[in-house]
């Protein structure tokens, strides 16, 4: 019985990589230094493997775990994702201006 776990131990490992990468401890604090470097995040939800609520900030190949309550770190989210938005839709608008003059120019 005991091979038969561990042989569905690894196996589960092999797939799911990820699957123990948690936070396990949050902090309440992050230096504004840290936030301003930040180069992605994650949000990672009490549920599943994961027993805690958290917002993973990438900043360099490292992992911050941070309190999602945070007032910074909400802000610093929030920023995060209109400037994505913003760049996304001045592309599409760029490739639309281009298309157009490009139909101009054949005509």
């Amino acid at each position: 019985i005991s091979v038969l776990f561990l042989t569905l131990l690894l196996l589960f490992l092999a797939l799911f990589p990820g699957a123990f990468d948690c936070c396990t401890e949050i902090s309440d604090e992050i230096k504004k230094g840290i936030l301003r470097r930040v180069e992605r995040f994650e949000i990672q939800k009490a549920d599943g493997l994961c027993h805690l609520e958290a917002v993973i900030l990438h900043v360099k190949g490292k992992k911050f775990c941070v309190n999602p309550w945070n007032r910074k770190v909400k802000k610093m989210m929030k920023k995060m994702k209109h400037k994505i938005h913003r760049s996304k839709s001045r592309v599409r608008k760029q490739r639309r201006t281009r298309l157009t003059k490009q139909k101009e120019q054949r005509h």
